[in-house]
């Protein structure tokens, strides 16, 4: 059975690299949503993404969209209560990275 997702609800900063190796700031926020599952937002630059997401042990998984395009980013959960994650777009070649640190 997954792993509560409970310690996961609030506000992270995000920096992130992109396909090109262009970084990328922003702010995060993840709800709750049930005991396994939450819904996360992203404020990079000018751009939003909403998406679900679900934690199963250590790794914190979300699928987004950001306009059309429709994403996947998987983090790893860290001690510190960082996730560090590996993101891609569907149809797209690359693959991207992004560090959220909780603000809490």
């Amino acid at each position: 059975m997954p792993a509560d997702a409970q310690e996961l609800g609030g506000r992270y900063q995000v920096a992130g690299k992109n396909f090109d190796g262009s970084s990328y700031s922003g702010t995060a926020e993840s709800a709750v949503t049930s005991r396994n599952t939450c819904r996360i937002t992203w404020i990079t630059g000018g751009t939003t993404s909403q998406g679900i997401c679900m934690r199963n042990g250590p790794t914190f998984a979300a699928g987004y969209r950001m306009g059309q395009a429709i994403g996947l980013v998987i983090y790893e959960m860290k001690p510190d209560g960082s996730l560090d994650g590996l993101w891609t777009i569907a149809d797209r070649t690359g693959v991207g990275r992004e560090l959220l640190i909780p603000t809490r």
